[in-house]
């Protein structure tokens, strides 16, 4: 992003918080064919849309922390080339919305879901340049200090902070049904002083001896319990 200064889909990068099926045939492929009626069935990665969320609920934290604790948020000139779905993409909705017609978010406050699973996707369409489609991007005040903040200020875009996901190990172990027991047990392992943050799985994820998977799992206890003062 430094280099290009433009936000890449999956289809690009080939990395992702969510599932890896950007490729013909994949998962993300279909649900795009599905949803868009073929019209990006043959188009090159870096001309498909990007995925967001709309913020309805104005979170600080951005409309959808499950995919990581960072977010860019867009200007109101984005909406006019935006696209809407209620629930994700991946369930395969039957309701969809532009910005000039919303009815999705009375949809969406009338669900009783998980607060993870809170928020109306949204897929932009065209090339989205951080120098001139987004307002700024925010952060993790885990990150102050680090690689990541002097990577965020090369940027072409303002730079802003959260409060921040911090969540204890005493708030963890009352949670071992959300996600799992094993996943409880490798935060706990993961912990620095008794907490979990942003950068702690950060690092973890670097040194490659942690399955991806297993620490999306640790940072959704993270982004779903650790808002608070826990």
């Amino acid at each position: 992003m430094v280099t290009d200064s433009v936000y890449y889909s999956q289809f690009v990068t080939g990395t992702s918080n969510g599932g890896l099926t950007a490729y013909p045939g994949g998962d993300r492929w279909r649900w795009e064919s599905r949803i868009f009626g073929g019209a990006y069935d043959t188009s090159p990665g870096h001309s498909r849309p990007v995925y967001g969320a709309l913020n309805f609920r104005r979170k600080p934290f951005g409309a959808a922390p499950r995919f990581g604790s960072a977010h860019f948020r867009l200007n109101a000139a984005t909406l006019e080339r935006t696209t809407f779905c209620y629930p994700d993409s991946y369930l395969e909705p039957s309701a969809f919305a532009v910005a000039s017609s919303m009815s999705l978010i009375e949809l969406a406050q009338a669900d009783n879901q998980d607060d993870l699973d809170d928020y109306i996707e949204a897929q932009i369409h065209g090339r989205v340049q951080l120098d001139r489609d987004v307002e700024a991007l925010v952060l993790d005040p885990s990150y102050r200090g680090t690689e990541v903040e002097a990577a965020a200020e090369r940027l072409p875009c303002p730079l802003e902070w959260h409060p921040g996901f911090r969540l204890s190990v005493t708030e963890l172990r009352r949670h071992p049904d959300y996600r799992g027991q094993r996943y409880v047990d490798l935060g706990v392992e993961l912990a620095v002083a008794g907490h979990l943050d942003p950068l702690v799985i950060g690092e973890a994820a670097r040194t490659g001896r942690y399955d991806q998977q297993d620490l999306k799992r640790v940072w959704h206890y993270v982004a779903r319990f650790g808002t608070s003062t826990t």
